[in-house]
């Protein structure tokens, strides 16, 4: 319990602490530029294709399950709800988490090993705010519009396969998936989305930072496998709480 609250605490001041240095200057527009590309784009391809085959998941499964009520005219509503309130983002934020949740922590984990953070601290350079900051921007700015790319291309695999596989018609599937498709759902996913950034960053740059010189290539091991599993954790614990204030206590639809 000592350890978990300690971590619990660091990783708050961490969280804290690179907001507020995130709106002072010097800003890292370079570097966070850097960032985006590294977490947007080279993930964009991944997260299509998770799209894609949730989107065919979620049609499927829900036709044959709505199928047993004589209910199927409803899939429209049934992909709507199950992937843009969910699984449209939650999906791409687990994936995230194990590619550059990951990938953040292996990198400053080495830095601290190789004592290039020592380095930076010796020259004066603050390292949250040289390495924590715009890993935490870019993850809260991509995060959101990778979202939006796997909501577009799992509500297109659904439709494909309403329309190809089970005969649908394609105007009724449109017309029931927008009966069910409210603003207030996609801002709601886009207030996940950016909660699931700031914790996948932070996440992996606590990992990062906490490993030890003495533990060499080992502990940065272990601390890339931790970093993917607890930001997945703290993605599902952050969704529900989310879920439970926006829908049941603000009234979203």
């Amino acid at each position: 319990m000592i350890v978990f609250f300690t971590g619990l605490g660091e990783a708050t001041r961490l969280t804290l602490t690179s907001v507020k240095l995130a709106f002072q200057p010097p800003y890292q527009f370079q570097m966070t530029l850097r960032q985006c590309y590294i977490v947007g784009v080279t993930a964009l391809p991944v997260v299509i294709f998770t799209g894609i085959f949730t989107g065919l998941l979620v049609a499927t499964q829900g036709y044959h399950q709505l199928k047993l009520f004589s209910a199927e005219g409803t899939i429209g509503g049934f992909v709507s709800v199950t992937i843009i309130k969910e699984l449209g983002l939650v999906v791409p934020a687990f994936v995230m988490a194990g590619r550059i949740g990951a990938s953040i922590t292996a990198e400053l984990g080495t830095m601290k090993v190789t004592e290039q953070i020592d380095a930076l601290e010796v020259m004066a350079v603050d390292p949250v705010k040289y390495l924590v900051v715009p890993r935490l921007v870019a993850c809260s700015i991509m995060l959101p519009a990778l979202t939006l790319f796997s909501i577009a291309f799992g509500i297109g695999g659904a439709y494909y396969v309403v329309i190809k596989l089970f005969d649908m018609n394609g105007n009724f599937f449109w017309k029931n998936l927008k009966s069910f498709m409210y603003l207030s759902s996609v801002v709601v996913s886009v207030v996940k989305a950016i909660s699931f950034g700031i914790s996948i960053a932070i996440v992996g740059c606590y990992k990062g930072f906490s490993v030890s010189s003495s533990n060499g290539a080992e502990g940065v091991g272990r601390a890339t496998t931790g970093s993917a599993v607890t930001a997945i954790m703290i993605i599902l614990i952050i969704d529900f709480l989310l879920n439970h204030l926006l829908y049941e206590i603000l009234g979203f639809k």
